[in-house]
């Protein structure tokens, strides 16, 4: 506005004398006299000095009289404590211990599958039954050996305690039926592996080898069972969080395919960095009583790494950054009854950030009005109007 009417100012004065001092300049300039140029020349800039003094005292009157401040417009919010968790955003595959493929422990012949794909079994459970090969017919002729041995053995003792035979008899006898019935024990170990059990309640998932099939000790996959009851999901954390993602952090467990969210807690944090890739593991237990989640879903992980109850957060938006790499907002301050006030750069010491906000932890007290829109375009000791100052006010 000042600049507006020093310019009205400065075209009337110089429309009503400009053709007379245009001619009279002119004619000066004719005379081609260097003292008369000179002379005039003087006469001009006394004549300027006098003209920007009265421009200064109508701008100084403008100033007190005019009403409307051209300013810059601003908006703000007020620096206040709220709660503030961070989140560590990670993902996760779905697993469970209780989820196995069934080898066989000998080799031979399968001669029988008792159980269907989907089919609910109990640990300790018959599955599959292999040929023993003969065993069978070999463990009863170890049983009558063994008979005969302990009898043996019985007798010598009731002789051996009245002193009767001689003590190599009595010896001789009880290592022969010692003998035999590790034998037969032997055996019904052999026998026992050619019967396949249920290691754990579950599911059979999957019949992988049929009724008739040659199979091989610890190679031949013949089934896979699974118990969805005891899920969990693994992942693996950088070793900057070991000592904030520990046993019993809250965690929050998306699984997009299922449309689901989990609140859950860290159950197991690993104490060993993997020096690989500067990571170590985690198991976030989940439950599953729908038995909807599946092993090997992928999942998003809300990790809560760090709390602070009294924290200042802002917009990152509002942050700037002078040369010597220091972050800095504007506040507002000397505020007046109509939102006018004035623009003050503040240092700041930021710490962790969450999505569009960043954690103030230095240089910013609670109840100061950082300046939002328009903070990219004011200068530090700059007058500005608040615009949401009568919205604050009328409680808006």
């Amino acid at each position: 506005m000042k600049k507006i009417y020093s310019i009205l100012f400065l075209t009337v004065l110089l429309a009503s004398c400009g053709e007379q001092k245009k001619n009279s300049v002119e004619k000066v300039l004719e005379s081609n006299n260097l003292e008369t140029i000179r002379k005039k020349r003087g006469e001009l800039v006394n004549e300027q000095d006098a003209i920007n003094k009265k421009i200064k005292l109508l701008d100084e009157k403008i100033a007190t009289l005019d009403t409307v401040q051209h300013v810059p417009l601003i908006t703000t919010i007020t620096a206040k404590t709220e709660e503030f968790k961070h989140v560590l955003e990670l993902q996760g595959n779905v697993t469970t211990k209780d989820l196995l493929v069934i080898t066989p422990e000998t080799n031979g012949i399968l001669t029988h599958v008792y159980v269907k794909e989907g089919q609910r079994v109990n640990k300790g459970q018959i599955l599959a039954k292999i040929d023993d090969g003969g065993l069978g017919q070999q463990l009863s002729q170890l049983k009558i050996q063994a008979d005969l041995a302990k009898t043996t053995y019985e007798r010598q003792k009731r002789l051996w305690d009245q002193n009767i035979g001689s003590e190599i008899q009595f010896l001789q006898a009880k290592s022969s039926y010692e003998s035999q019935e590790k034998a037969v024990n032997h055996m019904q170990q052999q026998i026992a592996k050619t019967v396949v059990k249920a290691p754990f309640s579950g599911t059979i998932d999957d019949v992988i080898s049929e009724q008739g099939n040659v199979v091989a000790a610890g190679q031949t996959e013949l089934m896979q069972i699974v118990n969805l009851n005891n899920m969990y999901i693994e992942t693996e954390v950088p070793e900057r969080y070991v000592s904030d993602v520990v046993i019993g952090k809250d965690v929050v467990v998306e699984l997009p395919v299922l449309g689901k969210k989990i609140d859950t807690k860290i159950r197991q944090a690993g104490d060993v960095i993997n020096p690989a890739n500067r990571t170590f593991k985690v198991e976030i237990e989940i439950p599953n009583k729908d038995k909807a989640i599946k092993p090997n879903l992928t999942a998003k992980l809300k990790i809560n790494d760090y709390t602070n109850e009294k924290a200042i957060l802002i917009p990152q938006s509002v942050i700037s950054e002078n040369a010597e790499g220091e972050q800095y907002v504007y506040v507002v301050t000397d505020k007046n009854g109509k939102g006018i006030g004035s623009a003050k750069r503040v240092i700041i010491e930021t710490g962790k950030t969450q999505g569009d906000v960043i954690e103030v932890v230095g240089g910013l007290e609670t109840g100061s009005e950082i300046i939002k829109e328009g903070a990219r375009s004011v200068r530090d000791g700059q007058s500005v109007e608040v615009i949401n100052y009568k919205e604050e006010g009328n409680g808006k």
